[in-house]
């Protein structure tokens, strides 16, 4: 089953991030807390984790892109 994963919530007052770095590629595999990019919200750097196990299929989004909170942001295949 492929789950599509969304940009969470990143805090009270963020409505959207800038996509600094992929942590991963597609076709790896990741588990639930890993980190799948690095973010910057208000100039501060975070990372938005994985909320299912599986393989990255698709990234939705590029480094420097910015990206509304909710967003589609890549698939996992669990």
């Amino acid at each position: 089953m492929q789950h599509v994963v969304k940009l969470p919530k990143m805090g009270d007052t963020t409505e959207e991030v800038l996509v600094l770095e992929w942590a991963v590629a597609v076709g790896d595999a990741v588990e639930v807390g890993q980190p799948l990019m690095h973010v910057e919200t208000d100039k501060v750097t975070n990372d938005v984790p994985a909320p299912v196990a599986g393989v990255v299929a698709e990234l939705l989004v590029a480094v420097d892109d910015e990206v509304p909170i909710g967003a589609p942001i890549c698939a996992i295949t669990a």
